[in-house]
């Protein structure tokens, strides 16, 4: 039985790229005639970064049922588990190892895995590409990238915005893109295979929830926008925040959920080490980033009381464990993405599942996912009346669900692990 690497985060961890990995996994495991094995790190990052990382509040077991086996052994900030880690897969002998991409900073312990395994010529090393290129794009982030991801195999892109930024780094490599992977390489190329970020099926409708009781809990009212996930600077919810009140002006009967924790205020900082972790990461932070991307005193909740619509938003600043997730979906009306860029959505993914409508703006891969008047609207970026007119929108003139059910029905992950099996 052929046998399949996904490196990445494990379960265990909190956020989309565990889930993603997770998911692919589950997905290969499915088709019956794989044996798949995760991967995955014991820490992701430098150990000076202030967050916890770790998904501490979801109890169900995400692989109850499968045959998957799991490897917690890479630790970013030990380079001879970097090592112990190539030589665990080349003991496995996968036929493909399936890396996900999603910080330029992993591109060090990253490169060296795969400059070990480069040394197998029957293991062929794909990267999942959820980005190319970071927003902040230092020089160090464009060194790390290229090392790691020079020496790949092939790759998978969500978009072809991702595929252009991989062109624009690698201009003396030539790239071919394909819908389904094939083994039989082009010379002299390198493949890419297309495939849009897969709709979570570990998210789903309760069809026992009572949403008009939860709505009358939480105080939601006719028309609830959602925004869900990590508080990043870089989704927007400023922005989101500012159309919301701008709506909020004329109409009394919507409202706004926040729900999702601050990325960067997880640990008590109170802790000697987490003050200690706070000082050198700012240090760090004051060389590698321009002032604007420094996130530490990004704080959007302020702007509710700003704009005095704390009757109409509501707030849960927390990591959501994966089993209360489905309740903010099901009682919202539509999911808010109203990004500065974008890379392909998790959150976006996780709306298809409940048929949720999409306000997005014109970045990224949205144009490529979103289209306006049919399963979602389309905002122009740092445009709040922009933002505030496509909410109103979607209440004057609603999305049929299922439209935004028929746009996702080729995003499934059967599909998506056929397609990188090459059947």
């Amino acid at each position: 039985m052929e046998k399949i690497v996904c490196f990445g985060a494990g379960p265990v961890f909190k956020g989309g790229l565990a889930n993603y990995n997770t998911s692919l996994a589950k997905s290969l495991d499915k088709r019956g005639d794989v044996e798949v094995h995760i991967v995955s790190w014991t820490q992701q990052y430098p150990s000076i970064i202030p967050r916890d990382f770790i998904d501490r509040k979801s109890k169900a077991d995400l692989l109850e049922g499968t045959r998957i086996k799991v490897h917690y052994i890479t630790n970013y900030n030990n380079p001879l588990t970097w090592r112990k880690t190539a030589s665990l897969i080349k003991d496995i002998n996968p036929a493909k190892v399936i890396i996900q991409w999603s910080i330029a900073i992993q591109g060090l312990p990253l490169g060296h895995i795969v400059r070990q395994l480069n040394k197998m010529p029957d293991i062929e090393v794909l990267f999942d590409l959820h980005f190319v290129i970071q927003k902040e794009n230092s020089k160090i982030d464009r060194l790390f990238t290229k090392y790691a991801l020079s020496v790949a195999d092939g790759f998978i892109v969500h978009s072809m915005k991702t595929g252009r930024e991989l062109e624009n780094l690698f201009p003396q490599k030539k790239f071919y893109y394909t819908s389904i992977y094939s083994n039989e390489q082009k010379v002299g190329e390198i493949q890419v295979l297309r495939l849009y970020h897969p709709v979570y099926d570990m998210f789903r409708p309760d069809p026992k929830f009572d949403v008009a009781k939860q709505k009358k809990v939480w105080g939601i009212r006719e028309h609830a926008f959602l925004f869900f996930g990590f508080i990043r600077k870089y989704k927007g919810l400023h922005n989101a925040i500012e159309a919301f009140a701008k709506l909020a002006q004329k109409r009394d009967d919507v409202s706004l959920l926040i729900v999702g924790e601050s990325f960067w205020h997880t640990l008590d900082t109170n802790k000697l080490s987490t003050r200690v972790k706070q000082f050198i990461f700012g240090m760090i932070k004051k060389v590698m980033l321009k002032k604007d991307d420094d996130e530490k005193n990004y704080n959007p909740l302020g702007l509710i009381d700003k704009y005095n619509i704390r009757d109409k938003v509501f707030v849960m600043n927390d990591f959501v464990p994966n089993e209360e997730v489905h309740k903010y979906f099901q009682v919202s009306d539509a999911i808010v993405l109203y990004y500065l860029y974008a890379t392909p959505s998790g959150v976006e993914s996780i709306a298809y599942n409940f048929h949720l409508p999409i306000l997005a703006t014109r970045v990224g891969h949205f144009p490529e996912t979103v289209n306006d008047g049919y399963n979602g609207y389309i905002a122009e970026p740092e445009n709040i009346d922009s933002m505030a007119e496509a909410m109103e929108r979607i209440i004057n003139h609603p999305i049929d669900r299922k439209n935004v059910e028929e746009s996702s029905k080729t995003m499934s992950w059967r599909n998506y692990a056929d397609a990188i099996m090459g059947s």
